[in-house]
């Protein structure tokens, strides 16, 4: 085995039956048949604003340059796949690389608006109850 070349194949990503590249080549409609129910029921509702998304997406990633957006709200759709975007959380841009695994979801799922609170020491004025002393 030291001399041989070992050729490992990617693993091909399936979704609800059908080939990640079969799903690529599909217009938006199509793909949403095999969505779920509430992100199907999204798809066909703002289909142009999605298509409109993705086009903006390819085109901007054609020119290696970031993707930045405030819509959290979009489905993400199999031509995404393989993407990096930067969606807003209310204070600044979230990465999010879009993987397989993430298509029928929203992209605000993914960049969380609300970070874990962490409380500094107690200050000046404060009971001697709110003091913790470490001895």
């Amino acid at each position: 085995m030291a001399n041989e070349e070992v050729i490992i194949k990617s693993k091909e990503v399936f979704y609800r039956g059908q080939s990640l590249d079969n799903l690529k080549t599909l217009d938006v409609r199509e793909v949403a048949k095999y969505l779920s129910a509430r992100s199907r029921r999204s798809v066909l509702r703002n289909f142009d604003k999605l298509e409109n998304f993705i086009k903006r997406c390819e085109k901007i990633n054609a020119k290696n340059k970031k993707i930045r957006t405030h819509l959290r709200d979009i489905i993400i759709m199999p031509k995404m796949v393989g993407m990096t975007i930067h969606v807003h959380n209310g204070k600044e841009f979230d990465e999010v690389r879009v993987v397989a695994g993430m298509i029928g979801h929203r992209l605000g799922e993914f960049a969380l608006t609300r970070s874990k609170v962490t409380h500094g020491s107690a200050g000046i004025g404060a009971t001697k109850g709110s003091k913790k002393d470490k001895k």
